[in-house]
C-alpha cells in the first residue's frame, strides 16, 4: 500500500532501484539533477533530459502517449550525489500548473508497486517545480516531497544547480536589400472589399446515439453520450475593415443598412488544375462536364514543429485526429474516427490513425462514398483534434485536401496560414442541397481534444 506525503515529508527506502513517475494533464517533461552536497551537479553529465537521457545511475525512460520516467538505479549513483531532484517542466512556457489539476508525483519500485504518492498542490504561475527528491541520509537512501516552484525558468533552475546553459541563439544572416519597386500610379478604381463571415446561427439539438468507444494505445477513449442541448450562439459582429483611399472621386455614398454579407464564389472542380481554397469557399463536387463525384478521400496533414530548447532540438510528438461526423437535420447520427474506423453505414472510412504527424504528404485520410451516404444525413463534418492537448500554434503546414478516389487526382486543397491557440480544428465539411454534393472550407478554431469534445460545437457549421 502506498504513503501519502505532504510537501516536505520524508519516508525511507528499502529497495535498491527506484522508478519516479509523474500524472499530469498537461503535456510535460520529466528530468533529473543530480547534486552534491553542495547543491551543484559535478558537470553537465549530472542532468539527465530529453537529449541526455542516461546519466550515472539514473535513466529516463519513455512512456509512448505520455510523461517519461525516472529509474533510479541507487547502487549506482556516485558516493559523492547526494540527491536526485526530479524536475517537472511544462512543455509550453507559457502556460503554468494552476491551469489544470495539480500534478502527482509517484515513486514504485521495480515491479511497479507504488511506494509513496505526493500531489504537489499550491502551484499557481510555475511552469516548473522540482517534484521530489531521493537524498542519502547516514548511508541510506529516503524520498522527500519538494513541490518548490521555480519562477525564473527552466534555464535559472538549471544554472542555479550548476549546469551551463547556452541559449543564445544564433544570429540571423544579413537580409539582402532589395531594389526598390517602381513607383506605380493609384488605381482609380477602389478594390472590391473582404467577403464577410456568414453570421453563425443557433445551435440546433441533437440526441447522438452513444459511439461505442475504442481506445487509443494510450490514455481514456472519447465518449460520444451527448449532453442537453448547448446553447445558440450569438451572430458575431462583422469586423470594419480599413477602407482603401480613392484618388480624384466623389465622396461615397452612404453605406447600405442590413446589407447581407458578401458570399464566397463558388469554383469549378476542372482536371488537372486543382483549386486553391480561401476559408469559407464552396465547391460543387462535380468534375468538368458536369460528372458529379461518388468517391472522395478528404486527406488531413500537419508537421510538427521542430522545438529548439536550451539542449538541443527536438520535435514534440503532436497527435492530431482526423475525424468526420455524420449529421442529420442538425442531429448528430455517427462519428468515424480512430476509435472507430468505418461508419455504422459503411460509407467514410478512417485509413488510420497517425500518432506523430511525421512523414510527407498526408497523415491522415478518410475515404467518402457518397453515394452510399443514407439519404438523411445531410452533412459530413471533417475536424482535426490535438488528442495531447498540444495547439496549433505548435504545427505547420496544417492542410486538408479533397482527391477524386477514382483518378486519384487532387481536386482542391485548403492551408492553414499561422498557428492558433486551440487543440481542435474544423477543417471542411460536405453537404448536400437540393440533392447535390458540395464541399466547404472552413478552417475554424475549438477547444476539443478528440471528437466526442468536438461535437457540441459543431452546431453552428451546420447552417449552408
Amino acid at each position: 500500500m502506498s504513503v501519502s506525503l505532504a510537501k516536505g515529508q520524508n519516508g525511507p527506502l528499502d529497495v535498491s532501484d527506484v522508478v519516479v513517475s509523474v500524472q499530469l494533464a498537461a503535456a510535460a517533461d520529466l528530468s533529473a539533477l543530480l547534486v552534491t552536497s553542495n547543491g551543484k551537479v559535478r558537470s553537465d553529465a549530472d542532468f539527465v533530459f530529453f537529449n541526455q537521457p542516461t546519466g550515472p545511475g539514473v535513466q529516463l525512460v519513455p512512456n509512448p502517449g505520455g510523461i517519461a520516467s525516472l529509474r533510479v538505479s541507487l547502487a549506482g549513483v556516485p558516493a559523492d550525489i547526494e540527491q536526485v531532484r526530479a524536475v517537472i517542466t511544462l512543455d509550453d512556457a507559457s502556460s503554468n500548473f494552476g491551469r489544470s489539476a495539480a500534478p502527482t508525483a509517484r515513486v514504485s519500485d521495480a515491479a511497479g508497486n507504488v511506494l509513496y504518492e505526493y500531489v504537489i498542490d499550491g502551484l499557481t504561475t510555475e511552469s516548473i517545480v522540482i517534484a521530489l527528491e531521493v537524498y542519502r541520509r547516514q548511508g541510506a537512501w529516503k524520498v522527500r516531497a519538494v513541490g518548490q516552484g521555480y519562477a525564473g525558468g527552466f534555464a535559472a533552475l538549471v544554472t542555479d544547480h550548476g549546469v551551463s546553459v547556452d541559449d543564445a541563439p544564433a544570429p540571423p544572416p544579413p537580409t539582402p536589400v532589395a531594389a526598390p519597386a517602381p513607383i506605380t500610379p493609384p488605381s482609380s478604381v477602389a478594390p472590391t472589399p473582404p467577403a464577410y463571415n456568414q453570421p453563425p446561427q443557433q445551435q440546433p439539438s441533437y440526441n447522438a446515439p452513444p459511439v461505442p468507444p475504442a481506445p487509443p494505445a494510450y490514455n481514456q477513449p472519447p465518449a460520444y453520450n451527448q449532453g442537453p442541448t448547448p446553447p445558440a450562439y450569438p451572430p458575431a459582429q462583422q469586423p470594419a475593415y480599413n477602407q482603401q483611399p480613392t484618388y480624384n472621386q466623389a465622396p461615397p455614398a452612404p453605406p447600405v443598412q442590413n446589407q447581407p454579407p458578401a458570399q464566397q464564389p463558388e469554383v469549378s472542380l476542372v482536371k488537372g488544375r486543382p483549386v486553391s481554397l480561401t476559408k469559407g469557399q464552396k465547391v460543387t463536387l462535380r468534375k468538368e462536364g458536369g460528372v458529379a463525384l461518388t468517391m472522395i478521400q478528404m486527406g488531413l496533414g500537419w508537421d510538427p514543429i521542430k522545438k529548439s530548447g536550451l539542449f538541443g532540438s527536438r520535435t514534440a510528438d503532436v497527435d492530431l485526429d482526423a475525424s468526420a461526423l455524420l449529421y442529420a437535420d442538425g442531429n448528430l447520427v455517427d462519428v468515424c474516427y480512430y476509435g472507430q474506423l468505418t461508419s455504422k453505414d459503411g460509407s467514410v472510412r478512417h485509413m488510420g490513425d497517425n500518432l506523430t504527424g511525421d512523414g510527407d504528404g498526408d497523415d491522415e485520410v478518410m475515404l467518402v462514398d457518397l453515394q452510399r451516404v443514407p439519404a438523411h444525413v445531410t452533412t459530413v463534418i471533417f475536424t482535426v483534434t490535438s488528442y495531447r492537448g498540444h495547439t496549433f500554434e505548435q504545427v505547420s503546414n496544417a492542410f486538408c485536401r479533397l482527391v477524386d478516389s477514382t483518378t486519384n487526382s487532387e481536386l482542391a486543397r485548403y492551408t492553414l496560414q499561422g498557428g492558433m491557440a486551440f487543440t481542435g480544428m474544423v477543417m471542411a465539411k460536405v453537404y448536400r442541397v437540393n440533392g447535390e454534393w458540395k464541399l466547404q472550407a472552413i478552417g475554424e478554431g475549438i477547444q476539443a481534444k478528440h471528437a466526442g469534445e468536438a461535437a457540441p460545437q459543431l452546431g453552428r457549421f451546420l447552417t449552408v
